[in-house]
Parts: structure tokens; C-alpha cells; sequence
């Protein structure tokens, strides 16, 4: 299990913003999803990435145990979309639980409850979900896939007693209007494990990426997200 190989994109060593405390994060390599405002268009090729083993990540994780563990943090799997790596979340993580890692995975959620999606949930302490849209339709056109999964995800998170940080991108025109942030509060009502709301303003510091691997960037027209329009999704979410 130790020596399970997978394809990583890059590491943080003093990450602060993906779960609770200094955490060690490690992005996977590969998306299947198509989400037009993605500022890491670089992670979505499954065919790239270093190739690593778990006992590798391991040995680089325990240089930092110290900072870690003393701010009450952890190890953070993002991406990319680290659950299209299953086999490789379970042998990391069954390995961080043995040495008193607190986990967090960083996930869309579209994916089925599988044997192998349990057994990774089971080793996880927290799950950071991206809620990519509340409305079905218009979650198709922003990420390529119905959220049809995403929201069984949440239910499926809320009825294990595994505690839910839900993140939701604030896109201008796209994300925010009222009706739709009036249903995603109504949905995170219904869960109970949900610990915190995470808005994160649109921005376009990643439109680089998808001009170096030669792609048009689909949301060039639209504006970033400002701290009134963070402020006015708060108060619609009650937050």
C-alpha cells in the first residue's frame, strides 16, 4: 500500500486557506469535470503529472509534523479532482491515520458512493465540498455534469457524521443571484454536518493558464467578484 503510485501536480508545505490549522496540501493531477472558471486549467490533463509513491509523500509530510500537529492541522488532498484517484487516497490516508494526521479531501463530490468512495470517506476527517451550482441546468452550462451527485454526495457526508466545510464559488451573473442562494442555504439546512460556509470570490488569475495551453478562457466578459458582492451573498445566505 505504501509504495501505491500516484500522479500528483504539485505540493504547499504552510497551506492555511484548505481546512483548519497549517496543512500540508497536496494537488492531484486530473478533473473530469470542465468548470469555466477554473483557475488550475493545468491539473485536468490525467495523462500529466509526477509520479509519486505514498511512502514519498509520507517522508515529505513528517518534515513538517512538527508546525502541523502544533497548529492543530493536517494533510489536505485538492486537485485536480483527488477522487479520481481512489486506490491512492486510501493507502495515503489509512497511512496519515497510523501517524495522527488529521485528513481533508477537497472534492466536486460528482461521483457515486462506490465501495472505494466509502472506504476513502471512512479515512477522511473532514471534506471541503465545492458546490460548483444550486440549480441543475445552470451547473450543466458552468461545469459540464448535472449536480445530481454532488447534492447525494452532501447527503450521503451529512448522514455518516462527516463534517462538511461547503465552498461555493461567487461568480458575478452566474453564481449569485438571489433565488439560487436562497436554495443553496435551503439545501445546507437540510445537512447537518455542514461546519462552515466558504465563499470564494471569481477571479481571473488563472485566464494565463488556459492562454499557455493554447485555450480561449469562456469567462473572459465577466467580472470579479468584489467585497460587496461577497458581503451581499453573505447576507442572502445568512452568514
Amino acid at each position: 500500500m505504501k509504495d501505491l503510485i500516484g500522479k500528483i501536480h504539485s505540493i504547499e508545505t504552510f497551506g492555511t486557506v484548505d481546512g483548519p490549522g497549517v496543512r500540508f496540501v497536496i494537488f492531484m493531477q486530473g478533473c473530469h469535470l470542465k468548470c469555466k472558471y477554473c483557475h488550475n486549467r493545468d491539473t485536468w490533463d490525467t495523462t500529466e503529472g509526477t509520479h509519486m509513491s505514498v511512502s514519498e509523500l509520507i517522508e515529505k509530510i513528517q518534515k513538517y509534523e512538527e508546525y502541523i500537529k502544533l497548529s492543530n492541522g493536517g494533510v489536505t488532498v485538492t486537485g485536480g479532482e483527488p477522487l479520481l484517484q481512489p486506490k491512492f487516497l486510501i493507502a495515503l490516508f489509512t497511512e496519515l491515520k497510523k501517524l495522527g494526521f488529521h485528513t481533508a479531501l477537497d472534492t466536486s463530490g460528482m461521483f457515486p458512493i462506490t465501495p472505494e468512495i466509502k472506504q476513502v470517506l471512512n479515512l477522511t476527517d473532514l471534506v471541503l465540498l465545492d458546490i460548483k451550482h444550486i440549480n441543475d441546468e445552470k451547473c450543466k452550462n458552468l461545469v459540464g455534469f448535472s449536480n445530481k451527485l454532488e447534492l447525494e454526495f452532501a447527503k450521503y457526508l451529512s448522514d455518516n457524521n462527516i463534517p462538511i466545510w461547503i465552498r461555493q464559488v461567487i461568480i458575478p451573473g452566474i453564481t449569485d443571484s438571489e433565488e439560487d442562494l436562497l436554495s443553496l442555504k435551503s439545501f445546507i439546512q437540510s445537512l447537518k454536518t455542514v461546519q462552515k460556509i466558504e465563499l470564494q470570490p471569481y477571479h481571473n488569475m488563472g485566464v494565463f493558464k488556459w492562454d499557455n495551453l493554447g485555450f480561449e478562457y469562456p469567462l473572459k466578459n465577466v467580472p470579479v467578484a468584489t467585497d460587496k458582492d461577497i458581503e451581499r451573498a453573505k447576507r442572502i445566505l445568512g452568514i
